[in-house]
């Protein structure tokens, strides 16, 4: 067999299988959601605080510029008026964001001149309001969520993490590992919907931390240029399910997980052996991750 045409039906493994991984992806339906936020809290989901109504179209586009520049972590907003109702006070000096209500209005013959048909037509009109965020306001507390609770940990997963040696700091609003820290953040075990989202979601941050030049030195940016942040996310993730599925732990993937993947499918529709590179380094990381436990370091001794 000739080297070209060993080279050409290797090709067409890598295309096929990347194909058939599209195909599931794009077959995802739903708005993807981080697992934490369980209580629809977060500031990507801006919400009004007299109707309980989510922000939409530009508005949400508006609320999460001025949220996230802010450092909010909630996406509760209200008027002035709106947050008095409620019991609560915007301080004072607090700045508010502009949000628009587009309301639809009948204009009379003569308003639209004499093209018009005896009974006019309808218009849009935009009134612009000032909302502000519930971190700007005293005296108003959300309702007590029931989180999830502490006795569904899970010890051998907490050990096989720990055993990582990765620092790892609770409470915060976002998950995410910061390189200059050599540090993961995460929100509490409380926050999560169930403990194989939070110990997902942990073993994905720590996934990051393993490519640190001092553990596995993982660059993707040869590789992959300008998309070496999405192939890193796939990596990571991958790294996750293999792991979970080491440790026991169910990992399902559903149709928000695939909207979420769905910012790889470039990555994988532009280069066919993306998917094979970023499992590659997923099966590397978790290997790197085993060697870290105590009894993977006796047996090495």
């Amino acid at each position: 067999m000739s080297l070209v045409s060993t080279s050409a039906k290797r090709a067409d493994v890598y295309s096929r299988v990347t194909a058939e991984i599209i195909a599931a992806i794009e077959r995802g339906t739903g708005e993807w959601r981080a697992p934490w936020f369980h209580d629809g809290a977060s500031i990507a989901r801006p919400t009004n605080i007299a109707s309980g109504m989510r922000y939409r179209g530009i508005n949400t586009l508006a609320l999460w510029a001025a949220g996230f520049a802010a450092g909010y972590g909630d996406g509760l907003w209200g008027t002035y008026k709106q947050w008095h109702g409620a019991g609560a006070q915007v301080r004072e000096g607090e700045r508010s964001t502009t949000v628009v209500l587009w309301r639809e209005i009948a204009t009379s013959r003569q308003e639209d001149g004499d093209d018009a048909d005896d009974e006019g037509r309808r218009r849009m009109f935009a009134r612009a309001f000032s909302v502000f965020n519930v971190a700007q306001v005293d005296g108003y507390e959300r309702p007590p969520v029931q989180g999830l609770p502490e006795s569904e940990r899970l010890a051998h997963a907490e050990a096989f993490i720990v055993n990582l040696g990765i620092k790892t700091e609770f409470g915060r609003l976002e998950a995410c590992y910061r390189p200059s820290a050599d540090t993961v953040f995460m929100p509490p075990f409380t926050a999560f919907r169930d403990a194989a989202s939070f110990y997902g979601v942990w073993l994905h941050e720590n996934g990051h931390a393993s490519g640190a030049k001092h553990r596995l030195d993982r660059d993707l940016s040869g590789r992959f240029g300008s998309a070496a942040y999405a192939a890193e996310e796939c990596c990571v993730e991958i790294l996750s399910g293999l792991v979970l599925a080491d440790l026991g732990i169910a990992h399902h993937p559903s149709p928000d997980h695939a909207a979420y993947v769905a910012s790889w499918l470039k990555v994988l529709k532009n280069d066919p052996r993306a998917i094979f590179t970023a499992a590659s380094k997923a099966q590397q990381a978790a290997d790197w991750m085993h060697a870290q436990q105590p009894q993977a370091k006796e047996m090495a001794a």
